[in-house]
């Protein structure tokens, strides 16, 4: 079986999920990531999910960066990756002025000097020590722990070419969510490949993950529907909405603005960013990923796990 992740992101309740877990295991799916931003706590989740299990991987996809001190971050990735026997990647990104600024009221700055300084101060910290002084942060910090696990990879979320190529030159892998097959073969790798040209490597062994939205279904109008609605908010976010006019969607993002609602957003946009329909189809949305170069697809079944579809989609995918 191809290598095959799957975004399990709990619902109203945690421990359906917590056995979803144990159970995509058995499935042979490569490995499991859950959302942080505005649900429940990442590192908590997966913990639980390490607990329920053996061998799968578990990655965040992804922490913000602006709430947790790079220190703060790696402490709790070593811990995880110690938990998890080794199975842990840690996804990272800058997420969205809406949600930092003006729901928390974290000043985000250059977001790509940001990540580019936090990303120095944590790679240390998961060694171990630090010693940093810059535009952000003065570290001076030792663990006490005897003897520290491996630190896990560390991944980063990227939409725009400038954090692609920092993506590229710094991290060891690139997290994307809601960019379509094409961008990611015409703009996203080629960015990751010149941010990995700057630093004497080639993409070769470079994790490429993609959130692929999908749901093996015969009600295809209604989990349509579904999926416009949670696309609502990110159409509404800067970063995503540069992402999707590089991508040739200007006109549906026009369609989109004249009502901001689940029913404004077009069908060609749902369409190109979201797998619907029998097996047949679910396969193919995700093996045009696989194409576009995506190294490990991440399948994220629409909804939540009480959505009736959920667990045939996990199943499916992989039977």
């Amino acid at each position: 079986m191809e290598r095959l992740g799957a975004y399990l992101i709990p619902g109203a309740d945690l421990r359906p999920s917590v056995e979803l877990a144990r159970q995509a295991e058995a499935w042979g799916y490569e490995s499991l990531w859950v959302t942080h931003g505005g649900g429940r706590d990442s590192f908590v989740v997966l913990s639980a999910y390490a607990q329920a299990t053996r061998m799968i991987g578990l990655g965040n996809g992804v922490v913000p960066i602006y709430p947790r001190h790079p220190v703060a971050l790696a402490q709790e990735a070593l811990t995880l990756a110690e938990l998890s026997g080794g199975r842990f990647r840690l996804g990272i990104g800058v997420s969205h002025r809406p949600t930092m600024t003006d729901a928390l009221g974290l000043e985000m700055g250059n977001p790509i000097q940001a990540m580019s300084e936090y990303l120095a101060v944590l790679r240390r910290a998961l060694a171990g020590q630090v010693e940093h002084v810059g535009a952000r942060y003065r570290v001076n910090w030792k663990s006490a722990v005897p003897k520290l696990p491996a630190p896990p990879p560390v991944l980063l979320a990227g939409l725009s070419v400038r954090m692609l190529e920092l993506a590229g030159e710094t991290a060891d892998g690139v997290i994307l969510w809601l960019c379509a097959p094409e961008y990611i073969r015409k703009t996203a790798l080629p960015a990751v490949s010149r941010g990995r040209a700057r630093v004497g490597k080639t993409i070769e062994g470079f994790e490429v993950v993609a959130a692929v939205p999908v749901a093996v279904t015969q009600d295809v109008a209604g989990t349509t529907a579904l999926f416009k609605e949670e696309l609502v908010r990110y159409l509404m976010l800067p970063f995503y909405r540069a992402m999707l006019v590089a991508s040739g969607f200007s006109e549906e993002l026009a369609a989109f603005d004249r009502a901001r609602s689940g029913r404004s957003v077009p069908d060609r946009l749902a369409q190109a960013l979201g797998g619907i329909g029998d097996r047949a189809v679910v396969r193919e949305y995700v093996a045009a990923y696989r194409r576009a170069g995506v190294t490990l697809p991440a399948v994220r079944p629409i909804g939540f796990p009480e959505a009736p579809h959920y667990r045939p989609t996990l199943e499916a995918l992989v039977s």
